[in-house]
């Protein structure tokens, strides 16, 4: 049988399982101690993590019960931001590899109706791009 061997030179728009945080005690890191940035209703929580080459940038996507209550609102919402993401994520990518650095970040949905993909992509692209902002000024 062959080795399943993880390719770190992925598609650029593919998001695959090992871009995704999947370790509880990442998840609690973040909620202690990671930085907040705000566009309404997308709240994102990211924190520097040690650096792993090839897949800089893990995330996940969080949308609380207590904001949409319906299960097929929340996953759909859930889908569009990891989409909006996959689509979006090449420039935060590059800057963050190019320093040398992981991210950890976790994406909060906090609205009570379904928004539009439109409005999701908007949204994120405003996140990723404040993100960039930072870290190219942290890196000058």
């Amino acid at each position: 049988m062959p080795e399943c061997v993880m390719v770190s030179s992925a598609k650029p728009n593919s998001f695959p399982a090992f871009e995704r945080i999947k370790s509880r005690k990442l998840f609690d890191a973040l909620f202690v101690s990671g930085k907040t940035i705000k566009q309404y209703p997308i709240r994102m929580v990211w924190m520097e993590t040690p650096y792993t080459k090839g897949h800089p940038v893990k995330i996940a996507v969080s949308v609380p019960k207590r904001f949409m209550h319906d299960a097929v609102h929340r996953n759909r919402m859930k889908r569009l931001v990891r989409e909006s993401y996959r689509l979006n994520k090449q420039e935060l990518t590059l800057v963050v590899d190019n320093a040398q650095k992981s991210l950890a970040v976790l994406f909060i949905v906090q609205s009570k109706t379904p928004l539009t993909f439109a409005e999701t992509q908007e949204k994120i692209i405003l996140l990723l791009q404040r993100l960039i902002q930072i870290h190219n000024v942290a890196a000058e």
